[in-house]
C-alpha cells in the first residue's frame, strides 16, 4: 500500500435518476424511479427521494410501485446516460492515464500516476476540483473517496454520499475499518455475511481478531486469506486502465412467456444481430457463440458452439444461435433469451469455408435504435407508435418535451427543457403527426466556442434518446470532525451516514 491517499474513487450517486431530474425540471426534488416498467421489470436506479420509501436498485418494479405509488416511473435512456458518462470519464482521464472504469457512473483514478497529487493536500485539491469540473460540465455532482488503496477509497466514497468528499488519512485505516460491518468489504455478500454472523463475526474488527487460520477454516483458503488481509487494511491492487473484455452479450426478459417456437427463433435472430453490433462497436470478434434460455419454470439452460476462427459476421452468429436453439426444448414457454460471444479477438477469420449461407457482408437489419429498443417495445411494433415514459419528443407547435405516459391511444407530454421552469402538460393522440421522437437536450447549455464538457473541448451529449447510475457537489473545507455542513442539493435529500473516525477528513 502506498503512503499517500492518492487513489481516488468517484461514484455518481443515483446516476440515471439524477440525469432524469436534471433533464426534467418538474421532477427535481421528487421521487424518480428508472427501470423496466413491465410486470417483470426491475429498478435500475432510484432517486434519493424514492429511497426514503425503501426503493432500491434491483428491486422488482411491482414492489417499487407498492412502496412509492406516486413516484415518476421512467424507461432508461441508456445512450444518453452513456454520453454523460463519456464526459465524466474524459475529466478523469485529464487527471491521470490510469483510470479504471467500473461502470458508467463509477471509476478508480491513480492520481499519482498522472502527477495530479503526491500527498494529502494535493489529493484533496484534485478531488475538490474534479467535483467542481463535473458539475460545470454536466450539471451533476459526484462523491469522491481518497485513500491509499482501492478498497479504502471506495469505502470513503460510500461515506461521502451524497454530495461529498472523504479522505482517509494513512495510518488511520484499521481504526476506521474495525467498527464497520463485514458486509463493507468487497467479496462479502449476503451468504458469506450470514456464515460469518453464525460464527460470531459481525465487524471488520471481529475478522481481524479471528485470525487467518480461523477464516481459512470457515471460508476456504483463497477467500479466508483475502478477507484477513482486507481486515488489516491491506490492499495492494493497482489501478488498471484497461480491463480485458471477456465476452459480449445481450438478453431480453419478456413480460409474457413466449410459447410460439417461430417467435422464439425470431427473437434469437434479433438478439444475435444486437450482439454483433456491440462486437463491431468495440472492434472485436469472437469464436464461441453462447445461447441462454430461461424457461417458464425459471430453469436456465446455456448452450455454446465454438467456431474455427473469430468472427463478427451477423450471418455466422445468427446461424450458430439457431443451431443452438434447435437443441433446447421451449415447449413450456420462455421468459428470457440471451445471445453472447466469447473467446474474443481484435481480428476476424476469413470465412474461407462458407460458415454462413449468404453474403458475408450482408447488412444488419434495422438500425442502432432497434438494437437498443426494449423487448416490450418491439413486441407491439407496427400496432401503434410507441412512446416510452421519460423519452424525449418534439411537437411542431409546442417544442421539446418528454413523455409522461401513454395508453389507450393517447400520449401525455410535459413540455420543458433542462434550463426552463417546470412545463405544461398536454395530451395527444399517439398517431399525432406533429409529435415526433427527439434527441435529448444537453443538461448544461453551452455558448458557441465553449470548450466545456471534456478535456478535448467536445460537448458529447448527443445521445439518441433510447432507453445504463449518481450525482453530488459540496464544500472542500478542511474540517477534521464528522460530516461538516456540506451543501445538500434539494433534489438529493439528506445524506447517508458517515460517522467515521475523527481523523477521517471530510471535504
Amino acid at each position: 500500500m502506498r503512503s499517500a491517499p492518492t487513489v481516488l474513487h468517484l461514484d455518481m450517486d443515483a446516476f440515471f435518476a439524477s440525469v432524469e431530474q436534471a433533464s426534467k425540471p418538474s421532477l427535481r426534488g421528487k421521487a424518480v424511479i428508472v427501470g423496466g416498467l413491465g410486470p417483470r421489470g426491475v429498478v435500475a436506479t432510484a432517486s434519493y427521494e424514492a429511497r426514503v420509501f425503501g426503493v432500491r436498485s434491483a428491486l422488482p418494479m411491482a414492489q417499487a410501485r407498492r412502496l412509492a405509488p406516486n413516484a415518476a416511473y421512467l424507461v432508461p435512456r441508456f445512450a444518453f446516460y452513456r454520453s454523460i458518462s463519456d464526459q465524466v470519464m474524459g475529466l478523469l482521464r485529464a487527471l491521470s492515464p490510469l483510470v479504471e472504469p467500473l461502470s458508467l457512473d463509477e471509476a478508480f483514478v491513480d492520481l499519482e500516476a498522472g502527477g495530479a497529487a503526491r500527498d494529502e493536500r494535493s489529493a484533496r485539491l484534485a478531488g475538490a476540483k474534479l467535483r467542481a469540473d463535473i458539475r460545470a460540465a454536466t450539471g451533476l455532482t459526484g462523491s469522491v473517496g481518497l485513500a491509499a488503496s482501492k478498497m479504502l477509497a471506495k469505502i470513503a466514497s460510500e461515506q461521502a454520499k451524497p454530495d461529498g468528499l472523504v479522505l482517509i488519512e494513512p495510518g488511520t485505516e484499521r481504526a476506521l475499518l474495525a467498527p464497520l460491518s463485514v458486509r463493507t468489504l468487497p467479496g462479502v455478500g449476503p451468504a458469506t455475511g450470514d456464515h460469518l454472523r453464525r460464527a460470531g463475526i459481525h465487524t471488520v474488527g471481529d475478522l481481524a481478531e479471528a485470525g487467518e487460520d480461523e477464516l481459512v477454516r470457515l471460508l476456504g483458503k483463497a477467500h479466508g486469506h483475502a478477507l484477513h488481509a482486507m481486515s488489516l487494511a491491506r490492499d495492494d491492487r493497482s489501478v488498471v486502465a484497461e480491463r480485458e473484455t471477456k465476452s459480449v452479450s445481450v438478453e431480453d426478459t419478456y413480460d409474457v412467456d413466449i410459447h410460439d417456437r417461430v417467435r422464439v427463433g425470431v427473437e434469437v435472430q434479433r438478439l444475435a444481430d444486437r450482439c454483433v453490433r456491440r462486437l463491431r462497436t468495440a472492434g472485436l470478434s469472437g469464436r464461441t457463440i453462447v445461447l441462454k434460455v430461461r424457461r417458464y419454470d425459471f430453469s436456465t439452460l446455456t448452450r455454446s458452439e465454438t467456431l474455427r476462427g473469430p468472427t463478427d459476421d451477423p450471418a455466422v452468429v445468427r446461424e450458430a444461435a439457431a443451431r443452438l436453439l434447435d437443441s433446447v426444448d421451449t415447449t413450456g414457454g420462455v421468459r428470457l433469451l440471451g445471445v453472447g460471444v466469447s473467446g474474443l479477438a481484435d481480428y476476424t477469420q476469413e470465412d474461407l469455408f462458407a460458415q454462413a449461407a449468404g453474403e458475408r457482408d450482408k447488412e444488419l437489419p434495422g438500425g442502432e435504435a432497434e438494437a437498443a429498443a426494449p423487448a416490450e417495445e418491439r413486441q407491439q411494433a407496427g400496432a401503434e407508435r410507441r412512446w416510452p415514459a421519460g423519452h424525449d419528443v418534439r411537437h411542431s407547435e409546442y417544442g421539446h418535451g418528454w413523455v409522461q405516459g401513454s395508453g389507450l391511444g393517447r400520449v401525455t407530454v410535459r413540455f420543458e427543457t433542462p434550463g426552463s421552469a417546470p412545463g405544461r402538460v398536454r395530451t395527444f393522440r399517439t398517431d399525432d403527426r406533429a409529435l415526433h421522437p427527439a434527441d435529448p437536450l444537453p443538461l448544461v447549455e453551452r455558448s458557441p466556442g465553449d470548450g466545456a464538457g471534456g478535456p478535448d473541448g467536445e460537448n458529447r451529449q448527443d445521445g439518441d434518446g433510447r432507453g445504463g447510475e449518481g450525482a453530488h457537489d459540496g464544500a472542500d473545507g478542511d474540517a477534521r470532525s464528522t460530516r461538516d455542513g456540506r451543501a445538500a442539493r434539494g433534489s438529493q435529500g439528506s445524506s447517508a451516514g458517515a460517522g467515521a473516525a475523527a481523523r477521517v477528513r471530510h471535504g
